[in-house]
């Protein structure tokens, strides 16, 4: 009987080990960037709209209800855009006062 609990115990420990460990080195990705998230915000929208503009050419979403939320995706959009060339811009402009 102690054998068994031996065997269970040490598959036990080892099956934790294996779930908790963490490694010395982790890689956690690339660091993000305000300008590299609103691009990514910034390309899903347009896939959402490209998808909106699909399924109310297909009927499945009333004529009020695309305007609503095709005007609030474009509005977005702008904002996205408009945020993307102001932090574009900023470095520029910061290189050409020195």
């Amino acid at each position: 009987m102690t054998f068994e609990w031996a065997v269970s115990i040490l598959i036990t420990a080892a099956a934790l080990l294996y779930i908790f460990h963490l490694p010395a080195r982790l890689y956690l990705g690339q660091e993000k960037t305000r300008a590299s998230y609103l691009r990514e915000r910034k390309d899903a929208v347009y896939e959402n709209l490209r998808d909106l503009n699909f399924e109310y050419k297909a009927g499945k979403v009333p004529d009020a209800d695309y305007q609503s939320l095709k005007s609030s995706l474009e509005d977005e959009a702008a904002s996205l855009l408009a945020e993307i060339a102001q932090l574009e811009s900023a470095p520029a402009d910061s290189k050409n006062s020195r």
